[in-house]
């Protein structure tokens, strides 16, 4: 099937079981979430640089005590007359402040924004509100003027019960093992980037096998990242109606990912 023939048929699948999907998404006891993110690219041009962003931090240091520095490593290799040198170069391009309890985090660098909450994950609108309150400091410290990139990630946690004969009892996007081959299976890692045209968007979907801490349990990652390359004046309010469009397809993404059985176990 071309891509543009699988867009379409994916679009009008959507558009004959919206409302039934919207009907099935669920606020579960046991969330999987273990990481939530908010992610805002912009323009590298404001002025003042790692000065803005220490103003930037100033302001939240009553929540967000704990400051790491951000840093690219760059390393050259040289071989000269039969020896070999290495030659290494550090620049910060970034602060990580954390709260107390190491659960929210924020990162400001000179190319965005990211605010992050950590398992135990309560719900979007506390998420989001924490994150556009902080936003809003930051885009006034930096005086950012450009949102290049908008994006939410989702990373979950799945423990399935053992024994497991097949991840399809719970996993509705699982590997497709050919019937000539065996069917054990003791790890794996799938990625997935899925065109989203009916919101200008890409989802990146990957899941993987990942240690469990739980005795008779399979532990499975199911990673949600949905972005899009935009061009919003970041005083706008554009940059958080698609965050908003993000958050519903999150939910339909996963939905889509899970089987009832998987339903029964998050209740």
């Amino acid at each position: 099937m071309g891509i543009a023939i699988a867009t379409l048929w994916a679009l009008a699948l959507r558009s004959k079981t919206g409302k039934k999907m919207e009907e099935k998404i669920q606020h579960y006891i046991k969330a999987p979430i273990t990481e939530a993110v908010i992610d805002l690219r912009v323009e590298m041009s404001f002025e003042g640089g790692l000065s803005s962003l220490n103003d930037f931090g100033h302001r939240i240091q009553a929540e967000y005590l704990k400051r790491s520095e951000l840093v690219n490593v760059e390393s050259q290799i040289q071989i000269k007359e039969g020896e070999t040198s290495i030659a290494g170069n550090q620049t910060v391009f970034g602060y990580r402040y954390s709260s107390p309890d190491n659960k929210q985090i924020v990162q400001a660098r000179l190319d965005g924004f990211s605010f992050s909450r950590l398992a135990p994950y309560e719900k979007w609108e506390i998420f989001r509100d924490e994150a556009r309150r902080l936003w809003d400091l930051y885009q006034v410290t930096t005086n950012s003027t450009t949102v290049t990139r908008v994006a939410v990630r989702y990373i979950n946690r799945l423990d399935l019960p053992l024994p497991l004969n097949n991840l399809k009892e719970y996993l509705l996007t699982a590997p497709e093992i050919s019937h000539k081959l065996s069917q054990g299976l003791s790890d794996y890692f799938m990625q997935l980037e899925i065109p989203q045209e009916d919101i200008e968007a890409t989802l990146v979907l990957i899941e993987a096998l990942i240690p469990s801490s739980k005795d008779n349990f399979l532990s499975v990652l199911l990673d949600i990242d949905l972005f899009s390359h935009v061009d919003f004046a970041s005083n706008d309010d554009k940059h958080w109606s698609l965050l908003e469009t993000f958050r519903s397809r999150k939910n339909e993404i996963f939905e889509a990912c899970i089987t009832d059985k998987t339903r029964e176990l998050l209740k």
